[in-house]
Formats: structure tokens, C-alpha cells, sequence
């Protein structure tokens, strides 16, 4: 029981640290690398790497908020809501698959969240597609996040737990 305990809080650590690592490299090495410069496409434009800092959610949206409501919203309840989840993971006592989900949402979060409190905004640099069909720009904090929804909800959905 204890050599599993610990294994599952290495393998949260390591999810956790290298999501947040991982990001903020990228992160900083797309503000020095392509700021400025035009995109960049790469496997028949399949792949797009271009420097975007947004100051709105997910796709932008809220970025014509009034900086106020931007802080309050990003900031504040993003914030909130991270603490939240982890405040749920702990009391409903979520393990495995589950838990390593929730991890990489916070991590993300967190490293996107970090962003915000610092600089307003939120580097994004990568943009996926094939012809006009094309993801909006985004990040590694931003697929750990999507990563981590997809497996707590495929782990209720195996459990029967959705309504």
C-alpha cells in the first residue's frame, strides 16, 4: 500500500512538473523565436508555429472584455476554480486515471494561470490543420488541459457514471 502511494504521488509530481516545465520552455522559447516573425509552416501546413498572445479564454473568447473583467474572470475565478477541483479530487478521493486527469488539467491551468497573473496574456504559438479545417493557436499548457478532460471523462464514462 505505502510503495503504491508513493508511486502514484511520483507519478503526479513528475505529470504536474514536467506539464508545467514543458510549457513555460516553449512558452519562452516561441516569445524569442517567433515573435515578430511571419508563421511558419512545417508537414505540408499541417503545422503552423507562430507567436499569439492572447488575452481572451480558450479561442480567444473574451479578449474584447474590459481589462477588469478579463482579471476577474482569467485571473480570479480561473484561480478559484483551480483550487476548487483539486478541493473535489481530494474530497471524492480520486485515483488512477481519474486523478492523473485532474493533475494535468491543474497543471495546465496553473502554467496558463501563471501567464495571466504575470503578463495579462497567454503565449500561444501552435496551430494544427489540414487545409481550411485548423485548430485555433495554442499551447502545452492548453493540450494537457484537453488531455486531462478526455481521460476523467472517458473513466466516467467506462464507469457509468455520467447522467
Amino acid at each position: 500500500m505505502m510503495r503504491t502511494t508513493i508511486g502514484m504521488w511520483l507519478v503526479l509530481a513528475v505529470a504536474v512538473c514536467g506539464t508545467i516545465g514543458c510549457d513555460r520552455v516553449t512558452k519562452h522559447v516561441a516569445a524569442t523565436t517567433l515573435a515578430g516573425m511571419p508563421a511558419q509552416s512545417y508537414a505540408a501546413d499541417m503545422v503552423r508555429l507562430e507567436y499569439v498572445e492572447n488575452t481572451g479564454g480558450f479561442l480567444s473568447l473574451g479578449h474584447d472584455l474590459p481589462q477588469t473583467a478579463r482579471t476577474a474572470v482569467f485571473t480570479v475565478a480561473t484561480g478559484a476554480l483551480l483550487v476548487g477541483l483539486i478541493g473535489i479530487a481530494i474530497r471524492f478521493r480520486w485515483a488512477g486515471w481519474s486523478l492523473l486527469g485532474v493533475a494535468l488539467f491543474v497543471a495546465g491551468g496553473l502554467s496558463n494561470w501563471l501567464d495571466r497573473a504575470l503578463r495579462g496574456s497567454v503565449i500561444d504559438f501552435m496551430n494544427v490543420g489540414v487545409g481550411p479545417l485548423r485548430t485555433g493557436v495554442f499551447n502545452v499548457a492548453d493540450v494537457a488541459i484537453m488531455i486531462g478532460v478526455a481521460m476523467v471523462a472517458l473513466v466516467e464514462v467506462r464507469h457509468g457514471r455520467h447522467t
